[in-house]
């Protein structure tokens, strides 16, 4: 994957890329927006622990793809409330590192239940 963050325009504010190009030859994977329950079902008591769980899945899904983080090329990120950003993103630093996929984050008035504080949608591509 190819990254582009042109001098003609402002830097990234945060730990991402403007764009992410794919190659044509690449395999696609295109994740449904996770929320943060463990394999139980058992959700994540507040959004730290729920973002936790939402990266640990999304990892584990890419795993089974014989995907990694590293081939993350889009992610977009659903919060509740604003001052869960710092929680929410000390999780995603320590599950991508130095890895730089292009990222949209949204606040909402809700997700499709109450209690939930979290879900992130992916793309991923690889080529094999």
């Amino acid at each position: 994957m190819r990254q582009f963050n042109p001098d003609t325009i402002a830097a990234p504010v945060g730990a991402f890329s403007q764009a992410v190009e794919v190659p044509p030859n690449a395999r696609r994977l295109y994740l449904s927006g996770q929320i943060g329950v463990d394999q139980e079902g058992k959700l994540g008591a507040n959004a730290a622990s729920q973002s936790q769980l939402v990266w640990e899945n999304i990892k584990l899904i890419l795993e089974d793809a014989d995907m990694t983080l590293g081939d993350l090329v889009k992610v977009t990120a659903y919060l509740t409330d604003s001052t869960d950003l710092p929680a929410y993103g000390k999780v995603r630093t320590a599950f991508l590192g130095d890895n730089r996929p292009c990222s949209t984050l949204i606040y909402v008035p809700g997700l499709a239940h109450p209690d939930w504080k979290v879900e992130v949608e992916v793309v991923a591509a690889k080529v094999d």
